[in-house]
């Protein structure tokens, strides 16, 4: 019979003590999901925000990127060798790929990629306060974790970049939840999906492997020793399969290292990276979280380890550190632990809350500085999408030699993947490319492939997107090189620029008849003004540059042109043939504009090769 409190008033049902406990655990239980679905938005809200960020981005990312796409669309993709493998990761992007539309939604394809990586922020988010509260901290220690992963910038930086240890690390999470489970609600479904979790983790990211020591532990905690051998059986069957039969289609391998360096990295958030370390060896002492501090510990030993790429052992450790440094702070609030190992009161409480104080505003600073090197630029992805649009209007269909990225970029935007070259294909045989987009980082990987590296020496630079590492080059493979002012070619450009600047039939100031003078005029439109000015008096508007093309050295083949009858004018240049023939031919205010194609003829302007 339930108990009751007291009598109750009269035509009043009294309240059992039972009902009163049920009414409390309901509200608890509903003030936690209110907690956990506020953290979820502000993990997911500020990763969106900072999605578009361009740096700091590892090396390895455009292969994976390009990598997806390939899966996404049925094609086929070769990279750089160098880049690592990781089939099974790249399975699980291109699944969330196809199943959202990403790539149709976005037209950075970056970006449509790393919607999956805040995805996995907010489930890594979930797990982790789910963890927390098995393992028995209180429910402000493990809003606490979830906060320092949800807000910390070094965090936001790296869960945003298309790696697949962001994969592998909610894996891990799920496993551990799993392994966490108490043992009085525990079933044999628990253990089988905890080492399925791990399985999984491990042939996303080899590196995964350095959890296994806290999965292990906290099965011995909480399962009868069978069902610990049986989850162990289950796992090494399923490794044994996975790097057996299956190894040449599922296993993975880890990349090479790149940048950016581990200073990097750290720069976005130095606090949280102290204590983290703190966190780790303190952890190793404290008896909820020693399973857990052991993994850190061997994941944190790899960033030592020169052959392995700084982020990705990081991304593993980001979900777990912000649990230990809970797990550390909940410690020192409950008391300290003398020699008798008795939980005994602070004795100075003031102290606690001064410290507190300290380390919240010194984090804050840091943060502060951490999202500044994080500010989303408008123009990323900027540059590629530009030589995407340049190379479409000026050689459509063209078989193009690329990189992981420029591969990625051109194929979404609907050039024929049969056309593109990746330079990784090209190690020691290449086919015959009519141009080349590459970035820099293209630019950097050309050493390890002589046959491309070969090829690419006989290109001219016909066009320069963006600047410093966002820089994005266009050459065309079979056209000599003519550097501006170094050549015959150029030098008869500018002597027959400035014989049109001085005629008096022909009217040109400031930056026009500099661009004469200078010999950055394209022959063809220099050669047709001379013969325009016979038959009535011009004048030169302005010749319209590309920025892209005048950064490669390449002559101004666009004019703006005026006169007393522009209809004769226009009707000048579209009565010229053959190699004086215009692209295009435009009445614009102001005059005509006149546009040649890319590569003018050489000759034409010989009676002008000599001083």
């Amino acid at each position: 019979m339930a108990q009751h409190r007291g009598n109750a008033p009269p035509g009043r049902i009294p309240v059992s003590i039972d009902g009163r406990r049920r009414v409390e655990t309901a509200a608890r239980r509903l003030l936690s999901i209110d907690v956990v679905l506020t953290l979820l938005v502000v993990t997911g809200g500020v990763r969106v925000l900072n999605l578009a960020s361009p740096s700091p981005s590892p090396a390895s990312e455009p292969a994976t990127v390009a990598q997806v796409f390939a899966l996404s669309h049925l094609t086929s993709f070769t990279g750089t060798g160098e880049t690592g493998t990781s089939p099974f990761g790249w399975i699980q992007l291109a699944g969330y790929a196809l199943i959202s539309r990403a790539f149709d939604r976005n037209t950075v394809p970056v970006t449509a990629v790393r919607e999956t990586m805040v995805f996995a922020a907010v489930l890594c988010a979930v797990l982790l306060w789910i963890l927390a509260r098995r393992l028995g901290l209180p429910f402000w220690a493990a809003t606490t974790a979830v906060v320092l992963m949800a807000v910390s910038p070094l965090a936001i930086g790296l869960q945003r970049v298309a790696i697949v240890e962001h994969l592998a690390v909610t894996w891990v999470l799920a496993a551990l939840v799993l392994a966490a489970t108490p043992r009085e609600r525990a079933r044999p479904w628990h253990d089988v999906l905890a080492a399925l979790c791990l399985l999984a983790a491990v042939l996303t990211s080899p590196l995964s492997l350095l959890a296994l020591p806290a999965a292990g532990w906290l099965l011995a905690r909480r399962r009868e020793d069978s069902r610990v051998a049986f989850t162990a059986v289950v796992f090494t069957l399923g490794l044994g399969v996975a790097f057996g039969p299956a190894g040449p289609a599922l296993r993975p391998e880890l990349p090479t290292p790149g940048p950016p360096g581990i200073a990097t990295w750290v720069a976005l958030d130095p606090v949280l990276v102290v204590l983290s370390m703190v966190a780790i060896v303190a952890g190793m002492v404290l008896p909820r979280t020693r399973p857990l501090a052991v993994s850190a510990l061997l994941i944190a030993a790899v960033l030592a380890w020169p052959a392995i790429p700084v982020e990705l052992p990081l991304a593993l450790l980001i979900p777990l550190t912000p649990l230990l440094i809970a797990e550390v702070a909940a410690t020192v609030a409950a008391g300290r632990r003398p020699a008798g190992h008795r939980l005994v009161p602070i004795r100075r409480p003031v102290s606690a809350v001064v410290l507190a104080v300290v380390l919240a505003l010194v984090s804050v600073a840091g943060w502060v500085h951490g999202f500044g090197r994080l500010r989303p630029e408008p123009s990323a992805g900027l540059a590629l999408t530009q030589a995407r649009e340049w190379l479409r209007d000026n050689a459509s269909g063209a078989v193009v030699l690329v990189d992981d990225a420029s591969w990625t970029a051109l194929a979404a935007g609907g050039w024929p993947t049969g056309s593109l070259i990746p330079i990784g294909s090209c190690p020691s045989t290449c086919a015959a490319p009519e141009w080349a987009v590459l970035t820099a980082s293209g630019q950097r990987d050309r050493p390890r492939f002589p046959a491309a590296s070969a090829f690419l020496d006989g290109t001219d630079k016909v066009a320069v997107f963006g600047s410093g590492p966002d820089t994005v080059t266009v050459s065309r493979f079979g056209e000599p090189s003519d550097p501006a002012g170094e050549t015959d070619e150029s030098g008869a450009r500018s002597r027959a620029g400035a014989a049109l600047a001085s005629s008096q039939r022909i009217g040109c100031e400031g930056r026009t008849r500099d661009a004469l003078n200078a010999g950055e005029v394209d022959p063809r439109l220099i050669a047709t003004v001379a013969a325009l000015a016979t038959l009535q008096p011009v004048r030169l508007v302005d010749f319209p540059s590309a920025p892209s093309e005048a950064a490669a050295g390449q002559p101004l083949r666009r004019l703006v042109v005026s006169g007393n009858d522009e209809g004769a004018i226009a009707d000048f240049y579209t009565g010229q043939r053959t190699t004086f023939e215009p692209a295009s031919v435009t009445r614009v205010p102001g005059g005509v504009l006149v546009t040649y194609p890319l590569f003018p003829p050489s000759g034409l302007l010989t009676p002008f090769s000599a001083p």
